[in-house]
């Protein structure tokens, strides 16, 4: 089944047959990176320009895709790199396992990927059981959590809380939000707070710069202060 990823673990097993937003909290946790990676990228810049120059390949590689694609990609690395870490961060190795996210993700998503089509770009070459053999080491160590749990899990959640009932200007809100928490996924400094957390500061900077201005002290009320 294709993932979405505002609903990913919808219908998936007897386990979670609702995907309801409460299993989501409940589990948003074991889909983040560990706090030891977090710690790391805070207290050297080598890990930092590691992720960087992987992100950036990433960006290359699903360009095309629309921004979906990418951003699932790039947290199947930063999960990645938080549980293996990459030994000999080499150009042709984080290259590597950029394609083999891209790869996952667009698997997830079903979306058609061909690794023909990026033979040789960057000056590397890459057979498919090569691509196939980071892809289950990334696998293994995402202990096959796939269906990652992300802030675009909790927006529509938090959207309801306002109970908006202009759908232009509901779908205007979303779009915004979303727009926050793609541009947010390449800021170190929030990988450390839970997806529902990134998704109700969006929500809220959505709503506060962009659509209901004056209306945004009654509507911060609105949210359970544990998120915030």
């Amino acid at each position: 089944m294709e993932l979405d990823l505002e609903n990913p673990l919808s219908n998936v097993n007897d386990l979670f047959p609702a995907a309801s937003t409460p299993s989501l909290f409940l589990l948003e946790s074991h889909h983040m990176p560990t706090l030891y990676y977090i710690n790391t990228l805070k207290a050297t810049h080598l890990d930092i320009s590691v992720r960087r120059e992987a992100i950036s390949s990433i960006s290359q590689l699903s360009c095309k895709f629309g921004p979906f694609l990418p951003y699932l990609a790039i947290t199947y690395l930063d999960r990645f790199l938080s549980s293996q870490g990459v030994a000999q961060p080499n150009t042709w190795v984080l290259r590597l396992v950029a394609i083999s996210c891209v790869s996952l993700a667009a698997k997830m998503m079903k979306t058609d990927f061909s690794l023909a089509d990026f033979q040789g770009d960057g000056g590397f070459m890459f057979d498919a059981q090569t691509v196939e053999r980071m892809e289950y080491l990334i696998l293994g160590a995402l202990k096959w959590r796939m269906r990652s749990i992300t802030p675009l899990s909790f927006v529509s959640f938090f959207i309801s809380l306002f109970k908006v009932k202009d759908p232009p200007l509901k779908q205007a809100l979303k779009a915004r939000a979303v727009e926050i928490i793609f541009k947010a996924q390449f800021d170190t400094k929030l990988l450390e707070f839970k997806p529902s957390t990134i998704a109700a500061s969006a929500v809220l900077s959505a709503s506060h710069h962009s659509l209901m201005g004056s209306n945004f002290p009654a509507l911060r009320k609105q949210f359970p202060a544990v998120h915030m």
